[in-house]
């Protein structure tokens, strides 16, 4: 890319932000879960403001891409979802923040 003053810019890092976490409603869920051992589905719901619809959708594709785990149980016969943030996750959302902190240097360089 050529700015104004004729520098040219490298912004080949935006090639490479993982598609699944750049969405922002999957950013925001990694975020959350990035800070926590595991959340449960009604307070990923109450801290994204998305529909449930929305942020199980938003989940699914996570559990997918390997990460996060969703595992389903029953506490005093009432179901519950905890969401856990795997190793892959971690890892995506460090390489996630490089790439994004290259783009971001090289634009205000």
């Amino acid at each position: 890319m050529k700015t104004n003053d004729g520098e040219n810019k490298d912004l080949s890092a935006i090639n490479e932000l993982d598609r699944a976490i750049h969405a922002p409603a999957r950013l925001m869920i990694l975020a959350y879960l990035s800070v926590v051992d595991s959340a449960d589905f009604t307070f990923l719901l109450r801290q994204t403001e998305l529909t449930r619809g929305n942020l199980s959708t938003h989940l699914k594709k996570l559990e997918e891409v390997g990460y996060i785990r969703v595992e389903k149980e029953f506490v005093e016969r009432v179901p519950r979802t905890l969401i856990r943030l795997e190793d892959a996750g971690r890892q995506a959302i460090e390489t996630y923040r490089e790439n994004m902190r290259q783009v971001i240097d090289e634009l205000l360089t």
